[in-house]
């Protein structure tokens, strides 16, 4: 395994997707105190477009790389042994490449399910696997952006994306036992809508319309079209924010390695709703929940 050559004490820090969304405001904020960046995206002329945006002064400290995490173990394990000749190490992995098809569950079914999920999970487990080797050496720390939407899987229309993030967020809670033994701390931040190029700029699924879902299908994707730009979250604070509990800087000095990050008001208000229905089934059935033993 490839030893350090940084003689100081700046993170190097790898993202996808870091062509747009939280990943491009992250290599900018990330830039801007002094550590050291290898951004990957899907198409590096995107990413060219982003990287010529920023100071010169940045330049020395940041690496571009083509990497679409849908491309499978083998070739995903290629790009992260080819990203680790940067600098000889990788101190935080962020995986926030993802993507978003609202629809109707019947009539996207497992098509776009399975598509939903070859990013959202499978993409997000291969750059994970194959950067653990090295994360293990540098005793780093493991980013996943998820979302408040596995909170509210419920909403019309919502369904093939929340359960690919509930899916990556039961995941990304394994890691977090599996890898404590090595000192690797693991950040799942589920975020409200904010005000980036994300699920609202993709195109509602409408290839295989059912009749009987008109109306219901019509009020959906009304209300996902009216969204973008309207959100209240601002992506700027949120980056902040993650770059304070992963350094355990700001906000986050002297606080404990909280393992989970709800970032926007309405993302606190869907875990809270969330949490408060759960809870009153089990109050409101635990005569039935404790029912089910054999009888002594």
């Amino acid at each position: 395994m490839a030893q350090s050559s940084l003689e100081d004490n700046r993170k190097v820090w790898l993202i996808t997707g870091a062509s747009s969304g939280f990943g491009k405001r992250l290599v900018t904020s990330i830039l801007a105190r002094g550590d050291l960046v290898i951004a990957t995206a899907r198409s590096l002329d995107k990413l060219e477009s982003v990287i010529s945006e920023l100071d010169s002064q940045y330049m020395e400290r940041l690496r571009t790389l083509q990497l679409d995490v849908t491309d499978g173990e083998e070739k995903i394990k290629t790009k992260i042994d080819q990203a680790i000749t940067f600098w000889k190490r990788i101190d935080v992995l962020v995986n926030n490449a993802g993507f978003g098809v609202p629809g109707m569950v019947e009539e996207g079914g497992t098509k776009i399910l399975r598509r939903q999920f070859e990013t959202n999970v499978f993409g997000t487990l291969d750059v994970t696997t194959a950067t653990l080797p090295y994360l293990r050496e540098s005793n780093g720390c493991v980013v996943v952006i998820g979302s408040r939407s596995a909170w509210k899987a419920e909403l019309p229309g919502l369904g093939f994306y929340a359960a690919s993030k509930a899916a990556i967020h039961a995941i990304t809670e394994a890691f977090m036992s599996e890898l404590a033994q090595f000192n690797i701390k693991v950040l799942l931040v589920a975020p409200g809508s904010f005000r980036t190029e994300g699920i609202y700029g993709h195109s509602y699924y409408t290839d295989n319309p059912i009749p009987a879902y008109d109306k219901l299908r019509g009020i959906s994707k009304t209300r996902f079209e009216s969204v973008g730009g309207t959100e209240k979250g601002d992506p700027d604070k949120a980056v902040k924010a993650i770059i304070e509990v992963v350094t355990g800087e700001g906000r986050a000095k002297d606080r404990p390695w909280p393992n989970y990050l709800i970032l926007g008001e309405d993302a606190e208000a869907d875990v809270r709703n969330k949490c408060r229905r759960w809870l009153t089934v089990l109050d409101e059935w635990s005569d039935v929940t404790r029912a089910v033993n054999f009888d002594s």
